[in-house]
């Protein structure tokens, strides 16, 4: 980064060099800028869920408005084991309050990881725009594993075994196994076969891991749910929250579920030391919401259950597009994304002087008005796109609540009368599409 001469600020050049802002958030600049000038742009670029906030959560942040102690750094002790039982109830796992801890975002937390921690990263990609460069902060190495597209991403273990070698020969030593699932991009989910083949990778490697897993409630099919922690439970760290648990984009609220015994412990007496020289503890009145959030609560647990249904019925609309003119791309497990792949086309897509992922969501963006991500913002060479169905017909105000409520009142009516930027964005994938040929 290059110094003002006459300026006293010196920056961390070591750290931050190749660093760029945050893919995920430039898009939706971008977009705005775009629209403020007058561009219509359908917007598949940001994901960020705008459904409701449930009734329960907003009555108990409006009634602990007026708290403004600080809360122990870890979470309030009823908090933790709220969570604990929540974990208990969606996902099967045996969790203790001892083993939660929680940060204002599951990014936040995972940043706190980075820091308390040391070694070198083997990451799977594509992956998460932020997992590289909070390592890169953290001053750790990352090795990236590409994972093969033609088997759908699956985790392999030979991939992660022949690069954990190649590391060893440059004297590095991996000691730390990023997951992602269900993924992002991908919108993807491993299933718990190859869960059960990375964690005996990682047992036998005596890795640890770290599987976000933020995406798991918003899981439209079985294999969705599937987590690390119930193969790998002694050396898995967990993390989720609000804004993917809930839907609720926004709520920077995370959640990190810490191994049992001894090591947990060490853990979180490590994560409290990071966190209380950083954000020293979630803001009292959203650990009081979250209480309500986490609770066993019928009406959340159907909020929960409703917002995945709709995520899903909206990724499939965009989806059975793809698949109509044969364009690879993962089912979509949970969430609202999809990682389709435009190798097919690169000759005819060279011809329009586009030769890689970011020159194809360019020309996405200025000849269809289709805001999209390039697959190279997740460490992918390949002309591959990162779409995300979560902003359309929900960006204004109201938007996700008369969505949600159509839904709850007829599913199929919703998509197809409620929708119509998500149609007219399906329908112009579609003429992009068509006019690559066959």
């Amino acid at each position: 980064m290059p110094a003002d001469s006459s300026s006293p600020f010196r920056f961390a050049s070591a750290s931050l060099a190749g660093l760029q802002p945050s893919a995920t958030l430039h898009i939706n600049e971008r977009v705005q800028a775009l629209r403020a000038a007058g561009r219509d742009v359908l917007h598949l670029g940001f994901g960020e869920s705008r459904f409701p906030v449930p009734a329960a959560v907003v009555a108990a942040l409006r009634e602990h408005a007026a708290e403004r102690s600080y809360l122990p750094v870890l979470g309030l002790p009823e908090l933790r084991a709220a969570i604990a039982a929540f974990y208990g109830r969606h996902f099967g796992l045996a969790v203790a309050a001892e083993q939660v801890v929680i940060g204002p975002g599951s990014k936040a937390l995972l940043m706190a990881l980075a820091l308390a921690t040391e070694g070198t990263m083997l990451l799977p990609t594509p992956a998460w725009v932020s997992y590289a460069p909070q390592a890169q902060l953290a001053r750790r190495s990352v090795v990236a594993v590409p994972m093969d597209p033609a088997a759908g991403y699956v985790l392999d273990p030979e991939r992660l075994q022949h690069a954990l070698q190649t590391a060893a020969a440059n004297w590095q030593q991996p000691d730390m196994l990023l997951l992602n699932t269900p993924g992002n991009p991908l919108g993807s989910a491993q299933s718990a076969e190859a869960l059960q083949a990375c964690a005996e990778f990682a047992r036998r490697n005596r890795l640890m891991v770290v599987s976000d897993e933020i995406y798991s409630l918003t899981a439209h099919n079985a294999r969705g749910s599937a987590s690390m922690a119930a193969h790998y439970p002694e050396g898995t760290v967990v993390t989720g929250g609000l804004s993917k648990h809930l839907s609720l984009g926004g709520w920077r609220f995370g959640v990190a579920i810490l191994p049992p015994g001894v090591a947990g412990r060490e853990l979180a007496a490590a994560l409290q030391i990071v966190a209380g020289e950083i954000w020293s503890c979630v803001a009292a009145p959203v650990q009081y919401a979250a209480l309500a959030a986490y609770a066993a609560d019928p009406a959340i647990a159907q909020h929960i259950a409703q917002s995945a249904r709709l995520h899903g019925a909206r990724t499939r609309v965009l989806h059975s597009v793809l698949q109509e003119f044969g364009v690879p791309c993962p089912l979509p497990d949970a969430g609202f994304y999809l990682y389709p792949n435009f190798e097919r086309w690169r000759a005819v897509l060279a011809q329009r002087n586009v030769h890689t992922s970011a020159q194809l969501a360019a020309h996405l963006l200025e000849k269809h008005s289709i805001a999209t991500l390039p697959g190279s913002a997740f460490q992918d060479n390949a002309l591959t796109l990162r779409l995300s169905s979560s902003y359309l017909d929900t960006e204004q105000p109201a938007g996700g609540a008369e969505v949600f409520a159509a839904f709850a009142r007829d599913a199929d009516d919703c998509i197809i009368h409620a929708h119509p930027r998500l149609q007219r964005a399906a329908a112009a994938l579609a003429e992009f599409i068509s006019g690559l040929g066959s």
